[in-house]
């Protein structure tokens, strides 16, 4: 079982890096500091009501156990969003949109978090009175 994203700043992080849509799904990565690979899931409410939004989420994380330890890049985080063919859509097209996605995630030069510069001490900051 591959760890999940639950809290909401994770997903918030996620979803400001490189993404790809595919017909049935859109995967979010974003590159991690460490080399694990931790999962998100989301699906917004124009999808459809619970049962459907819960179905759908249950064929993306049956997806995603399938094809990120293949073709997902060690340290980085996935979000798999649900679009309004995941429901409907043939579990072997399904499987192949989120495979197309991970490669081509993977194939894009994803940069890793930069640490942050320090403070430029040469450059003297003048006070306005």
């Amino acid at each position: 079982m591959i760890p999940r994203l639950k809290i909401r700043a994770e997903f918030v992080a996620v979803s400001k890096a490189a993404w790809q849509a595919r017909p049935g799904v859109v995967v979010q990565a974003k590159p991690r500091e460490d080399e694990a690979i931790k999962v998100g899931f989301t699906c917004t409410k124009k999808v459809g009501n619970a049962v459907v939004r819960n179905r759908c989420k249950r064929r993306l994380r049956e997806a995603a156990e399938q094809m990120i330890p293949q073709f997902g890049l060690p340290g980085h985080d996935y979000v798999l969003i649900a679009r309004a063919d995941t429901v409907s859509r043939d579990w072997q097209a399904l499987l192949d949109d989120v495979k197309a996605a991970l490669i081509r995630l993977a194939a894009k030069p994803v940069a890793r978090p930069k640490a942050p510069k320090p403070e430029d001490s040469s450059q003297e900051t003048k006070t306005v009175r």
